[in-house]
This record gives structure tokens, C-alpha cells and sequence, in this order.
């Protein structure tokens, strides 16, 4: 297997090695007796061993050939898979319950948005869910961009904004931001632009998107 592939799938492992917490969440009894307890425990780890699992490791799978065919560009491919691998519609279809049926619904709806297919895009973008500071924001903005090419721009403000909110980063936060800024301006709204400029240069003054964020400053106060 070439260097780059090994990374990939080392990352898709990592990110997607979430299943232990099925256990920690569904272990704690709720003043039952020491019996039922027992029970519900057993009962758990063998829906864990012998159906959670094996899902998790084929839709992994499936994710892995999905996921290589979407950065090489071959966005139907990806889409569709074909009669090698399955595509990201058919893994959402079958393993939705898993962290890679999860995941692929961010995929998707990225692969539409290649596509042109903004509300389909958003559809998929949205079934994502995820409790961590940089992928979930980045399928909020996601959307958000949907929103905007809908020509939805009240609506995409709110997810840029959110998006900068959960993020809470030098490096994600002021785009995020930025793009909130600039709908307000397509909005006509430059109160709430300059606010969000005037925040980037505030509080993340060492980032990229506040070099030059004087003029933008600038521009909105002048308009």
C-alpha cells in the first residue's frame, strides 16, 4: 500500500475509533438489582462483539475506497461507487448507525456541493453530528456556503456564525467570521460587519484573516 494511502486510513481509523463509548454511555445502572444489571450488560457487549462492530469495520472499508475516489476529483464516483467498492449513498443507506455512515454524510453533502446541488448538499451536511472543535464547525460553514449559493443569506449568517462559535480558534474562528462579515455586507446590515471585523482584529489579531482587516474596517464604517 502506497505511503499516502497508509496515512489516509490512519486518519479515517483514528477519527472513527468512537465505538467504546457506546459501552461507557449504556453501562450504568439505574437502580435496578444486581441481576438485570448483569443482563443489560451482556445484552450490550453482544450487540457491540457481534452486529456494531462488524458494521463499524465494513462501512470503514467501504469509507476507505469512497474517500479516495472524492480527493482525487471523482466526485460520481465517490458518490455512486461502483462494483468494487460502495459509493457514499449506498454506506449512508446501510451503515448510517456507524461513525463512517456519520462521517459520510459529511462527505456527501460535500460532494454534492462539488456537484452544484446545494440543497442536496445541505440535506447531507446537516445528518452529520459530531461533539469536537473543528469538523463539526467546518460542516456548519458547510452549509452555510449552501445557504449562500440558495441565495439564503439570512440564514447562512447564522451558521458562519456558529461555526466561529464552536470552533474558538486563531485558525478556523476568523474565517468564519469573515464570512458571516461579508453576507452581512451583501445584507446591507454593516453594523453587524464591522462588529465581526472589528472581532477578528481583537481577538485573533495573529491570524491570516486579520492581516489587512483595517481595511475591511474601513470599508464597512464608509459604506
Amino acid at each position: 500500500m502506497a505511503e499516502k494511502e497508509k496515512d489516509e486510513l490512519e486518519k479515517m481509523n483514528e477519527a472513527l475509533s468512537m465505538s467504546e463509548q457506546f459501552v461507557e454511555k449504556y453501562q450504568k445502572p439505574l437502580l435496578w438489582g444486581l441481576v438485570v444489571v448483569v443482563v443489560v450488560i451482556g445484552a450490550i457487549l453482544s450487540v457491540r462483539h457481534f452486529y456494531l462492530l462488524p458494521r463499524q469495520d465494513k462501512a470503514q472499508a467501504a469509507m476507505y475506497q469512497a474517500v479516495m475516489a472524492f480527493e482525487n476529483d471523482s466526485i460520481d464516483l465517490a458518490i455512486n461507487g461502483n462494483e468494487k467498492f460502495d459509493g457514499l449513498l449506498t454506506i449512508v443507506d446501510q451503515y448510517g448507525s456507524t461513525d463512517a455512515g456519520n462521517l459520510a454524510n459529511a462527505y456527501l453533502g460535500l460532494a454534492y456541493y462539488e456537484k452544484g446541488e446545494y440543497e442536496t448538499a445541505q440535506k447531507y451536511l446537516s445528518k452529520f453530528s459530531a461533539d469536537e472543535s473543528i469538523l463539526a464547525p467546518a460542516m456548519m460553514a458547510a452549509i452555510g456556503n449552501c445557504l449562500v449559493d440558495m441565495e439564503k443569506y439570512d440564514e447562512s449568517v447564522k451558521y458562519f456564525e456558529k461555526a466561529a462559535k464552536a470552533s474558538d480558534n486563531p485558525v478556523f474562528s476568523p474565517i468564519y467570521l469573515k464570512k458571516a462579515a461579508a453576507v452581512y455586507e451583501k445584507l446591507g446590515n454593516k453594523e453587524a460587519a464591522l462588529k465581526l471585523y472589528q472581532e477578528i482584529k481583537d481577538k485573533y489579531p495573529t491570524s491570516n484573516d486579520a492581516r489587512g482587516i483595517e481595511r475591511y474596517i474601513e470599508r464597512a464604517q464608509n459604506k
